[in-house]
């Protein structure tokens, strides 16, 4: 009998888990525009801050959270891109890992902070040649690093600066 019939953590059974989370989430927004309301809170709360601060970061902490991944709890954006976890980085594959897929942590790269400044996940890499599907916090439909809300976007390949897996 496999592990998934013991409800096991197989990579694909912890893979579901991130995705459901993560996909539960789009359409929650701040209470008052100002990095607040019930759902941010609970995010910011994984990093140990309060209401107020930016949370994409904090999003995928959440997430990881309360999927039991071993992982930073950290709302820094930076953070989520240790050596050790990058399989992508500036639009290409690293040798010998795997390619970006769902429920890895992608992060933009934002040359007036000359850091990566925004986080979320992938939800589709393939989604076409150029084009990849995201789920993201603390974004909106510009597609701003200080948004309003959890929202599934689409992006350009080109947007993507490194991706992390943790899974």
């Amino acid at each position: 009998m496999s592990l998934l019939a013991y409800g096991g953590d197989t990579e694909g059974n912890i893979k579901k888990k991130v995705v459901n989370l993560y996909t539960s989430q789009i359409g929650v927004h701040e209470l008052t525009g100002n990095n607040d309301g019930p759902e941010i809170e609970a995010y910011l709360r994984v990093c140990g801050l309060p209401k107020g601060h930016a949370w994409c970061a904090a999003f995928v902490s959440w997430v990881f959270d309360r999927a039991n991944i071993k992982a930073i709890k950290s709302a820094w954006a930076p953070s989520w891109f240790p050596n050790k976890n990058v399989i992508f980085k500036n639009g290409k594959s690293l040798p010998e890992k795997p390619s970006p897929s769902q429920g890895d942590v992608f992060g933009i790269y934002f040359l007036n902070l000359k850091r990566v400044g925004h986080v979320g996940f992938i939800d589709n890499w393939n989604y076409s040649k150029t084009t990849v599907v995201t789920v993201e916090g603390n974004t909106n439909a510009a597609g701003s690093r200080e948004g309003d809300g959890v929202l599934r976007k689409y992006r350009l390949k080109s947007q993507i600066y490194t991706v992390s897996r943790w899974f």
